[in-house]
């Protein structure tokens, strides 16, 4: 099964994730930190955006990914809208981390929203009844149908 909403969000991710990696590497070039941060704000600041990119992104990704499979690609059209706010969200702080509070305060706020959505998500589809599997809660031992599940002995 091809996910397109999470490859073109993991696509998308990879390119922020180096326009960040090269924007430190510019900072610490002109300011002449090359390891560390050596106290400098403008390397310092790099630095944090980037390092908050990637402690957000995997997990948003997963999640993007795993409600992508669970609920099929023909249900969730809103998911395209989540991960490309989250994206856009994410290079808006990157600005905003230099000092543009608005970008800043923007990829925040929907970074936190889109993270806690897409938990509460998650947690919500197994016990639905929205589950792609035929719509049955996901219950130990029964197929999506409510039916047991025979074991096949092994040889």
């Amino acid at each position: 099964m091809i996910l397109p909403i999470t490859l073109t969000a993991a696509g998308g991710a990879a390119l922020i994730n180096i326009w960040l990696a090269i924007r430190c590497g510019q900072a610490r070039t002109k300011e002449n930190v090359m390891t560390g941060d050596g106290g400098n704000d403008i390397v310092i600041r790099r630095m944090r955006a980037h390092a908050n990119f990637i402690e957000y992104t995997p997990i948003v990704l997963i999640l993007i990914g795993l409600i992508e499979f669970s609920q099929g690609t023909a249900n969730v059209g809103w998911l395209w809208w989540v991960a490309m706010a989250y994206l856009v969200a994410r290079v808006l702080h990157g600005f905003g981390m230099e000092g543009w509070m608005p970008g800043r305060m923007a990829g925040i706020i929907v970074t936190m929203l889109t993270t806690v959505g897409l938990g509460a998500y998650a947690l919500y589809i197994p016990y639905s009844g929205s589950a792609e599997s035929g719509g049955a809660p996901v219950e130990a031992g029964l197929e999506a149908s409510g039916a047991p599940v025979e074991e096949v002995p092994q040889e």
